[in-house]
């Protein structure tokens, strides 16, 4: 005698597979769902006015002959000017974005020394690939590179 279907392996296992497919879209939609994506703009027409505005600030930048060398180490990063120095002083802010991961981005404040050199700490470990501005708190221009780090000795950071 024949034992029944549902006692043998081969039709549970042909059942198994469906099953656990539909079990798995849902936790694939699930997840598509849940979560906000950090690259997608809401306002385009306001974002393509800013970047005009990020070009201008750049286009001063080079007109006023900046040239810089910027130095990470650890989590302590430095900026000397070579040209273009500003005259004022002030301190300057240098901001990390991270190219894919927005909660990474981080901003630093870089106070001038008595030597002339701009310093900063960072709690961020800055390793991968960034988008790296730098402007005076007065943001009159700006720097704006892409940059592979951790990179040693001195980065050229020039507009």
């Amino acid at each position: 005698m024949q034992t029944p279907w549902y006692k043998q392996f081969w039709p549970w296992f042909l059942i198994t597979v469906p099953v656990l497919t539909v079990i798995m879209s849902g936790f694939l939609i699930h997840f598509a769902t849940s979560g906000e994506d950090s690259l997608v703009i809401d306002d385009y027409y306001k974002e393509g006015k800013a970047i005009n505005v990020r070009l201008d600030k750049v286009e001063r930048a080079k007109k006023l002959n900046i040239t810089t060398d910027l130095t990470i180490e650890g989590n302590r990063v430095a900026l000397k000017f070579h040209s273009g120095i500003p005259q004022s002083g002030a301190a300057l802010k240098l901001t990390f974005f991270h190219v894919t991961l927005e909660s990474l981005d981080t901003e630093l404040l870089l106070t001038r020394d008595a030597g002339g050199v701009y310093r900063g700490t960072t709690d961020t470990v800055l390793s991968g690939k960034w988008r790296v501005s730098l402007t005076p708190l007065d943001e009159e221009w700006k720097i704006q590179n892409t940059l592979q780090l951790p990179a040693s000795g001195i980065i050229k950071f020039n507009p």
